[in-house]
């Protein structure tokens, strides 16, 4: 058995060649039940395990530790190991460090989605959070688009300025801001990335033909969004049954009565695997929205990659 740490995940998924790995692996079919979710402290701190597997070929769990308080501390809120097994005989075959896989897959995820439901010519990205997948978000989304400017956006200047140093080291330039509004007004694509509770991007604020990837608010009690946004953009998922049941901003508009399942139009795999059937972004000034919040088949398709690259 391998054990795989985050430099060897980093090293072995660069966004690109990652971003096509999933868009070539969702239209596989792969079988995961709906993820476990336990509150041990019984508080905002979560544990997540998320299997999938192929039958008779591999199985993969993650385990995710999810501590939003962290934050104030300068640590990650989260944290993952993987484990991939043998469908063949049971064998344990490697250990993966899941944090880094999760980032990357997230990450690759929603760069893949812009790819489908952005403005084809986009050329400027605004990511919403300094946290962990700040950086990562503007990574992958700088791999799938020629971008001219990329800004990062946190509640504290300072946290973001620290994202844009990161993003320096990488070679890709980008500014901080504090100013959400403004942001928003000069941007093409929103990649949302944060623990937030309630919801701080007002309706108002996204203009047509705006393309906004919601990548936090885990949970049904999240939001990151405000819920009037929904009833005016197109609506997507990266996983339709997961979205329903636990998409922040899609659960509670639905509660209010503001859209209907059917709203949700079409899932990641559905707009990878049927372009020609699925209507993505109809036009210009529509506003497309891609609600995320992960699903097990992501991970193994990342893990398969990175294994298939240690394998040479």
């Amino acid at each position: 058995m391998q054990f795989i740490p985050k430099e060897d995940v980093e090293r072995l998924a660069p966004y690109g060649p990652l971003v096509e790995a999933l868009a070539k692996g969702l239209r596989e079919p792969i079988e995961s039940p709906p993820r476990s979710h336990f509150n041990p402290n019984h508080d905002a701190s979560t544990v997540l395990i998320m299997p999938a597997w192929k039958p008779h070929q591999v199985m993969g769990t993650k385990i995710v530790s999810i501590w939003p308080e962290n934050n104030a501390r300068g640590q990650s809120a989260v944290s993952a190991i993987y484990v991939v097994t043998s469908c063949k005989d049971g064998t344990p075959l490697a250990v993966i460090d899941g944090t880094e896989l999760t980032l990357r897959r997230t990450a690759a995820a929603a760069a893949l989605a812009a790819r489908l439901l952005a403005r084809p010519m986009s050329t400027r990205l605004l990511v919403v959070g300094s946290g962990a997948l700040s950086a990562h978000m503007a990574m992958a989304h700088h791999s799938v688009f020629s971008l001219s400017a990329i800004t990062i956006w946190g509640r504290h200047l300072d946290k973001a300025q620290s994202v844009v140093a990161t993003l320096a080291r990488a070679g890709i330039t980008a500014r901080a801001t504090d100013d959400l509004q403004q942001a928003l007004a000069n941007t093409d694509i929103v990649a949302a990335a944060t623990t937030a509770s309630t919801a701080f991007i007002p309706s108002e604020w996204v203009h047509a033909g705006t393309h906004l990837g919601l990548i936090g608010a885990f949970t049904a009690s999240m939001a990151e969004a405000e819920l009037q946004l929904l009833p005016r953009a197109r609506l997507f998922a990266d996983n339709r049954a997961a979205v329903l049941e636990k998409g922040g901003e899609v659960v509670q508009a639905l509660r209010a009565g503001l859209i209907s399942e059917q709203d949700v139009l079409a899932e990641l795999s559905e707009l990878v695997a049927l372009p020609s059937l699925v209507d993505g972004r109809r036009s210009e000034a529509d506003i497309t929205v891609f609600k995320s919040v992960g699903f097990a088949a992501l991970d193994l398709i990342a893990a398969e990659h990175v294994l298939a690259g240690l394998a040479g």
